[in-house]
């Protein structure tokens, strides 16, 4: 399969993009094709990457909202989730590529259950995606190694679809729901099998007071004592940090998510110490966080918000400017998840988005990037390529009322089930 993207903005000029297979394979002259989009009027952006994600979670879009974070998750969110059946999992995951797919995300690291219901509706929806099967067992840690041998055999079922947009990971939920035993199985099993390890990390006050209680040190100084730092560690939300804590985590090369709007709508606290994880060389990405807590999937919004808050929590308006927070939500995303993207240059993955200039937040037309960042949202996207392949065109996505259907119904059952 080819794909001509015909006269279509990209670095300030009109320009020819050719696709073939599932990358960018020329840039500049015109190529016949097997399929030719007219690129008039839009603007080509490689697409974007959420890093932390709980897809499935669309179900509970402004279910619970307004809570403290912990009380949310203890009378609210586990509760429901007790009864979440493989049919529901699939009809949300189903429900958050259809809204990535909308807002120009192309790649997305997700963390939740019935892993093989995931990597079903990932699979039919033509996105890219990291994922894991949420992993807890502070309550039964003598169970740890049995939920461990099933965490693996729905990774050998995810590695069995033979699907390059699909990978596996391990996804241990936070150090307040995992035993120590399990991190330390789930590192050696990380480092033999090449899996990423996705995780919570250092999200709330609380959170890191009650580690030093039970165990006397931090979070993170913690997890450097047991060895579970490295280079497949991708650290959500990491917001309670010292700068020794960033020296640790930099030295290791884990790879950092922030989650901005889910940060700030839960309280956790503060923003993260973003310059000083810059300055340490730490890889930041951006990701929205589940619909539980966000409440949506738009990727635009977040770029705004990681920026604004960083000006805002620092009193430094030049702090995280517009490029910078574009390249989180790219290239930085497409790197800590082992992809090739997230740029668009001959050789990359062909994982693209089109927006439409004719829209008013592109007027005046200053600076693109800066425009993207601080005057758009996902509505602004029109075209959408995943792997080479049209996944909307015209913002037209295939099946989007039975999707929305088929999520609906799912919810419709939990409130059912939770009434009786």
């Amino acid at each position: 399969m080819s794909i001509l993207i015909k006269d279509v903005l990209h670095q300030g000029k009109p320009t020819n993009v050719y696709l073939e297979d599932n990358l960018i394979a020329d840039i500049g002259p015109v190529v016949e094709a097997d399929q030719t989009i007219e690129g008039n009027d839009l603007a080509l952006l490689p697409g974007l990457v959420n890093t932390h994600t709980h897809a499935a979670m669309t179900l509970f879009r402004s279910y619970a909202d307004d809570m403290e974070l912990h009380e949310w998750l203890r009378e609210k969110i586990w509760p429901i989730e007790a009864k979440l059946t493989p049919d529901d999992i699939y009809w949300g995951t189903r429900l958050a590529c259809l809204e990535m797919i909308r807002s120009g995300t192309t790649c997305f690291n997700d963390m939740y259950f019935h892993l093989d219901m995931q990597a079903k509706a990932v699979q039919e929806s033509g996105i890219r995606a990291v994922l894991s099967e949420g992993f807890i067992d502070v309550m039964k840690p003598e169970a740890g190694e049995e939920l461990l041998t099933k965490s693996m055999k729905l990774i050998g079922g995810v590695r069995n679809l033979n699907c390059d947009r699909i990978k596996p990971a391990l996804g241990p939920h936070a150090l307040y729901t995992v035993s120590k035993q399990s991190l330390e199985r789930i590192k050696e099993i990380s480092d033999d099998e090449d899996l990423l390890v996705h995780f919570h990390l250092s999200e709330t006050k609380e959170e890191v007071d009650n580690c030093v209680k039970e165990n006397g040190s931090s979070p993170v100084r913690f997890l450097e004592e047991i060895g579970f730092l490295g280079p497949r560690l991708l650290a959500a939300h990491s917001v309670w940090l010292d700068e020794k804590e960033i020296g640790i985590l930099a030295k290791a090369d884990v790879k950092i998510s922030h989650n901005p709007v889910s940060n700030m709508k839960l309280a956790v606290g503060k923003a993260i110490p973003y310059s000083k994880m810059r300055k340490a060389g730490l890889n930041i990405s951006l990701g929205t966080d589940g619909c539980a807590s966000n409440n949506n999937l738009d990727m635009f919004e977040s770029m705004k918000f990681a920026a604004l808050l960083q000006k805002h929590g620092s009193n430094d308006s030049t702090i995280m400017p517009a490029g910078e927070a574009f390249q989180l939500a790219t290239v930085n995303g497409a790197e800590a998840l082992g992809f090739d993207a997230g740029v668009i240059e001959v050789g990359k993955l062909a994982d693209l988005m089109l927006i439409d200039t004719r829209l008013p937040s592109f007027h005046p037309s200053h600076d693109l990037i800066s425009n993207v960042v601080y005057s758009a949202n996902g509505s602004c996207v029109d075209t959408v390529i995943c792997d080479g392949e049209i996944l909307m065109q015209e913002g037209v996505v295939k099946y989007q009322e039975e999707i929305i259907v088929g999520a609906n119904k799912a919810m419709e059952r939990l409130l059912q089930d939770k009434e009786g």
